[in-house]
Protein backbone atom coordinates (compact mmCIF):
# COMPACT_ATOMS: atom_id res chain seq x y z
CA UNK A 1 0.00 0.00 0.00
CA UNK A 2 1.50 3.32 -1.07
CA UNK A 3 1.26 6.12 1.46
CA UNK A 4 1.43 9.90 1.45
CA UNK A 5 3.85 11.41 3.96
CA UNK A 6 4.06 15.08 4.93
CA UNK A 7 7.50 16.25 6.09
CA UNK A 8 7.31 19.44 8.18
CA UNK A 9 10.64 21.11 8.96
CA UNK A 10 11.96 24.63 8.47
CA UNK A 11 15.23 23.22 7.11
CA UNK A 12 15.04 22.43 3.39
CA UNK A 13 18.15 20.27 3.85
CA UNK A 14 16.47 18.17 6.53
CA UNK A 15 13.32 17.78 4.43
CA UNK A 16 15.41 16.66 1.45
CA UNK A 17 17.36 14.20 3.62
CA UNK A 18 14.19 12.65 5.05
CA UNK A 19 12.69 12.40 1.55
CA UNK A 20 15.80 10.66 0.26
CA UNK A 21 15.87 8.22 3.18
CA UNK A 22 12.22 7.31 2.57
CA UNK A 23 12.90 6.75 -1.12
CA UNK A 24 16.08 4.70 -0.58
CA UNK A 25 14.48 2.67 2.21
CA UNK A 26 11.93 1.35 -0.23
CA UNK A 27 8.91 2.70 1.63
CA UNK A 28 6.11 2.68 -0.95
CA UNK A 29 4.88 6.25 -1.29
CA UNK A 30 2.23 7.82 -3.42
CA UNK A 31 3.52 11.29 -2.54
CA UNK A 32 6.06 13.01 -0.31
CA UNK A 33 4.79 16.46 0.61
CA UNK A 34 6.85 19.17 2.29
CA UNK A 35 6.06 22.16 4.48
CA UNK A 36 8.46 24.64 6.14
CA UNK A 37 6.20 25.25 9.17
CA UNK A 38 2.95 24.31 10.82
CA UNK A 39 0.88 26.92 8.98
CA UNK A 40 1.89 25.54 5.58
CA UNK A 41 1.43 21.99 6.90
CA UNK A 42 -2.18 22.67 7.91
CA UNK A 43 -2.90 24.11 4.46
CA UNK A 44 -1.52 20.95 2.82
CA UNK A 45 -3.40 18.69 5.24
CA UNK A 46 -6.68 20.35 4.32
CA UNK A 47 -6.04 19.82 0.58
CA UNK A 48 -4.43 16.37 0.50
CA UNK A 49 -5.08 12.99 2.06
CA UNK A 50 -2.02 12.31 4.22
CA UNK A 51 -1.17 9.03 5.95
CA UNK A 52 1.67 10.26 8.19
CA UNK A 53 3.12 13.57 9.38
CA UNK A 54 6.81 13.84 10.32
CA UNK A 55 7.20 17.16 12.14
CA UNK A 56 10.04 19.09 13.72
CA UNK A 57 9.29 20.94 16.96
CA UNK A 58 11.09 24.24 16.37
CA UNK A 59 9.84 26.17 13.33
CA UNK A 60 8.83 29.76 12.64
CA UNK A 61 5.17 30.84 12.30
CA UNK A 62 3.80 27.66 13.89
CA UNK A 63 5.86 25.15 15.86
CA UNK A 64 5.48 21.40 15.78
CA UNK A 65 3.82 21.55 19.20
CA UNK A 66 1.21 24.01 17.92
CA UNK A 67 0.71 21.95 14.76
CA UNK A 68 0.21 18.83 16.86
CA UNK A 69 -2.37 20.55 19.08
CA UNK A 70 -4.29 21.90 16.07
CA UNK A 71 -4.27 18.51 14.32
CA UNK A 72 -5.42 16.64 17.41
CA UNK A 73 -8.22 19.18 18.00
CA UNK A 74 -9.54 18.83 14.42
CA UNK A 75 -11.71 15.70 13.96
CA UNK A 76 -10.69 15.47 10.29
CA UNK A 77 -6.96 15.58 11.09
CA UNK A 78 -6.80 13.85 14.48
CA UNK A 79 -6.61 10.31 13.03
CA UNK A 80 -3.43 11.11 11.05
CA UNK A 81 -0.39 9.69 12.88
CA UNK A 82 2.19 12.30 13.91
CA UNK A 83 5.86 11.56 14.51
CA UNK A 84 8.09 14.20 16.07
CA UNK A 85 11.51 14.42 14.38
CA UNK A 86 13.60 16.77 16.50
CA UNK A 87 16.91 17.34 18.23
CA UNK A 88 15.08 18.85 21.22
CA UNK A 89 16.49 17.18 24.35
CA UNK A 90 13.39 17.96 26.45
CA UNK A 91 12.03 14.45 27.06
CA UNK A 92 9.19 15.80 29.20
CA UNK A 93 7.89 17.75 26.19
CA UNK A 94 8.07 14.64 23.99
CA UNK A 95 6.38 12.49 26.63
CA UNK A 96 3.59 15.07 27.04
CA UNK A 97 3.03 15.12 23.27
CA UNK A 98 2.93 11.32 23.16
CA UNK A 99 0.37 11.29 25.98
CA UNK A 100 -1.73 13.70 23.90
CA UNK A 101 -1.63 11.44 20.85
CA UNK A 102 1.70 11.76 19.03
CA UNK A 103 2.55 8.28 17.75
CA UNK A 104 6.34 8.39 17.73
CA UNK A 105 9.57 10.29 18.15
CA UNK A 106 12.85 10.26 16.22
CA UNK A 107 15.72 12.15 17.77
CA UNK A 108 17.97 13.97 15.30
CA UNK A 109 20.36 12.75 14.15
CA UNK A 110 18.74 9.42 13.34
CA UNK A 111 19.66 6.47 11.17
CA UNK A 112 17.83 5.62 7.94
CA UNK A 113 16.92 2.28 9.53
CA UNK A 114 15.28 4.01 12.50
CA UNK A 115 13.11 6.12 10.20
CA UNK A 116 12.23 3.15 7.99
CA UNK A 117 11.33 0.98 11.00
CA UNK A 118 9.20 3.70 12.58
CA UNK A 119 7.24 4.30 9.38
CA UNK A 120 6.78 0.56 9.01
CA UNK A 121 5.58 0.18 12.60
CA UNK A 122 3.11 3.05 12.39
CA UNK A 123 1.71 2.46 8.91
CA UNK A 124 2.34 -1.25 8.59
CA UNK A 125 3.97 -0.76 5.19
CA UNK A 126 6.26 -3.39 3.78
CA UNK A 127 9.75 -2.14 3.09
CA UNK A 128 12.72 -3.56 1.24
Amino acid sequence: MACTILIVDDSATTRAMIKRIIQVAGIPTEALLEAPNGVAALQLLRRHAVDLVLADLHMPEMTGVELTHQMLADPALAPIPIVIVSADPNQEKITALQQQGVRGHLRKPFTPEALRNLVHDILGVVHA
